[in-house]
């Protein structure tokens, strides 16, 4: 437990310091947030328009958790290679699983603190939910699949991308563009027919679906994520991701190059 601690200190400290993690996981959805809740509700019926702004905020939180498990934890990793603390910690008899532990950890601290600024911003400039009960609990599962799966894209990106900007960038790409094409970011309905399919397979737009179901109404999502099928197919490719991060980091990443 020790090494984990000290794992998950180290990586909360950094990712504190680092200006830029700090804009993309909490400055830049809360703007999307702001921009989005007076932009996009204009045309639609006054009634529903919180709930508009609450699916909004939702998807803006869901982006919040990418940002952090795809772009700043491969970063945490990188900058520690390119520092050679890596080196150090490879050498050392700590087992690689600890070390990874303590990294998700802290990107989940970072996470959930980004998330919870997101929803109250989103609160603040009217979102409303209408999620109460058992809907809350089942909710936050899918968001820690949302995070599952993050951090199993970042393990990778962090394993096979050497360099630490090469590594924020590609989690930001990653995550800006899977997000463009899976219905974050823009209406599901709105999405050719492939792109449909894309974002009902993707772990995490199918959670962010599931999320705005249960929070914001059904009537906010195009398709029902909440079939045992589709449920099934999110917690699978959620915690695939999250293993092949896992083994890649372990086998590539934790090795002395």
């Amino acid at each position: 437990m020790k090494q984990i601690s000290a794992a998950y200190t180290k990586a909360v400290k950094e990712l504190i310091r680092e200006k830029a993690a700090l804009f993309w996981t909490i400055a830049w959805p809360i703007i999307w947030v702001l921009i989005g809740s007076f932009s996009f509700t204009g045309s639609a019926p006054q009634q529903v328009v919180p709930y508009i702004k609450g699916s909004i905020a939702i998807s803006m939180m869901v982006f919040a958790l990418m940002i952090a498990g795809m772009s700043n934890l491969p970063a945490s990793i990188a900058g520690d290679r390119a520092n050679g603390l890596l080196s150090k910690l490879i050498s050392m008899p700590i087992k690689p699983y600890r070390d990874f532990l303590g990294r998700i950890f802290a990107v989940i601290t970072l996470s959930l603190l980004a998330a919870a600024l997101v929803i109250v911003i989103g609160i603040a400039v009217g979102a409303r939910f209408t999620g109460t009960g058992v809907e809350i609990p089942q909710a936050i599962g899918f968001i820690f699949l949302v995070i599952c799966a993050s951090a199993g894209v970042g393990l990778i990106a962090g394993t096979l991308i050497k360099n630490l900007q090469g590594a924020i960038m590609t989690g930001v790409g990653i995550a800006v563009i899977t997000s463009a094409i899976s219905g974050l970011f823009a209406p599901y309905e709105a999405l050719p027919v492939p792109l449909q399919m894309f974002a009902r397979v993707y772990p995490i737009s199918s959670a962010q679906a599931s999320i705005v179901n249960l929070l914001a109404g059904s009537d906010m999502v195009a398709y029902d994520p909440l079939t045992s099928g589709q449920i099934t197919l999110t917690i699978a490719l959620s915690f695939a991701l999250l293993l092949v991060g896992t083994v890649l980091y372990s086998r590539l990443g934790w090795k002395l190059e």
